[in-house]
């Protein structure tokens, strides 16, 4: 069995990671409420280099539906600024001199279902990958088999114990769709 456990575990690993991967993702998806992962993609010109948003800025939920930036250096709030009109967030930032105030207006019902169909989309994404994880698992145990290294009986049950790690995967990623899609259809 010991030539099967790093196949195993590194499927495991891999498909953990795709799992990962759909959360963090989802969390830029734009819900109702003001989340500071919704800047997380934005990159902001400073000091001559690209960073993230949250590496020269403070960023803070006061209301639910309002994120205030405040910039380590107000010489950068014009830049975040910038930035943040750049992205595809869609949103407006409102600068006061000292801090960016962005308001995040109501979603409507059909841009509800977009947002949906978008997590749907990525979920999907995460499954292929899920499965592209399992495809590689099963041809790494036919070469062990192939090789001598494995009976035909210990690869068709390592092949089942992938199909488990499988379903547990998709599950996980249904799972995190689902949530995800709840708190978008939100009202």
């Amino acid at each position: 069995m010991s030539e099967i456990d790093p196949v195993l575990g590194e499927t495991e690993r891999k498909m953990s990671r795709a799992v990962e991967v759909l959360q963090q993702d989802l969390s830029g998806i734009r819900t109702g409420r003001a989340s500071p992962a919704l800047l997380d993609k934005v990159q902001v010109e400073a000091w001559g280099t690209t960073q993230p948003i949250n590496a020269v800025a403070t960023i803070s939920v006061p209301e639910p539906r309002l994120l205030v930036i405040q910039p380590w250096d107000k010489g950068l709030i014009g830049a975040i600024e910038k930035s943040i009109q750049k992205s595809d967030l869609g949103l407006t930032p409102n600068n006061d001199g000292a801090v960016i105030r962005l308001a995040l207006p109501q979603l409507t019902e059909q841009r509800r279902q977009d947002l949906a169909k978008q997590v749907r989309k990525r979920a999907e994404e995460a499954k292929v990958a899920v499965r592209n994880c399992r495809r590689d698992a099963d041809g790494g145990l036919k070469k062990l088999e192939k090789d001598g290294k494995l009976s035909q009986d210990e690869l068709r049950r390592a092949v089942e114990r992938v199909q488990k790690i499988t379903d547990g995967a998709v599950r996980q990623v249904d799972e995190v769709a689902e949530r995800k899609e709840k708190e978008v259809k939100e009202v």
